[in-house]
């Protein structure tokens, strides 16, 4: 069964839609976009947030002892890297914080080689913004991948998220602009992505 995210949460609205949605996990970014959060914002909502639900950290090529206190203070359980993180950070931050890790890789008109020590990937339209924009990739470059478990991202919605389950069956779905009107997260768009998902 294809897990849920539901990513670039800010309000305590969004925490009260998703604790009756019920994703498997939710997203706090932590990088320069208009869904950033701060520490004590993220801690607000987390406090606020079901414990069923997890709640994973969104960062681009941030310092690993911010993120590791991030993680340690029980503000997220996840770590998500858009960056240019490499193995050698990736294995630096599990070793200062034993957090679970998603690498985030952009996707064009292939996928690129990949050797990331990571517990999960996520794949997202290659763009100069390193995701959240919206859009997405040709699915069929993942035909034939068979390697870590991943969260698929990138212009994802009710409409197309079937299709793309009964394609490539990813470990999760995960959706942000896809669930909102004019900017903000809509209860009734992530209610029906995650019955989507889970074929409600």
């Amino acid at each position: 069964m294809t897990k849920v995210k539901i990513c670039g949460l800010t309000r305590a609205e969004d925490i009260a839609i998703v604790n009756r949605a019920m994703p498997d996990y939710i997203g706090f970014v932590f990088a320069q976009s208009r869904r950033k959060v701060d520490e004590s914002v993220a801690a607000r909502l987390k406090e606020k947030l079901d414990l069923r639900i997890e709640a994973v950290g969104v960062f681009i090529n941030e310092d690993i002892d911010t993120v590791a206190n991030l993680y340690l203070s029980g503000i997220i359980d996840v770590v998500q890297l858009h960056g240019d993180e490499d193995n050698q950070y990736i294995r630096r931050l599990k070793d200062q914080c034993g957090c679970k890790v998603i690498k985030a890789i952009g996707v064009g008109d292939a996928l690129p080689d990949i050797s990331f020590d990571a517990d999960y990937l996520l794949f997202d339209t290659l763009s100069k913004q390193r995701g959240g924009i919206g859009k997405a990739f040709d699915w069929k470059v993942l035909n034939d991948y068979s390697g870590t478990p991943y969260f698929l991202a990138g212009g994802l919605g009710a409409g197309n998220v079937g299709d793309a389950i009964d394609l490539l069956n990813p470990f999760c779905a995960d959706v942000s602009s896809g669930v909102e009107t004019d900017g903000l997260k809509d209860a009734e768009k992530i209610e029906e992505f995650v019955n989507r998902v889970r074929g409600l």
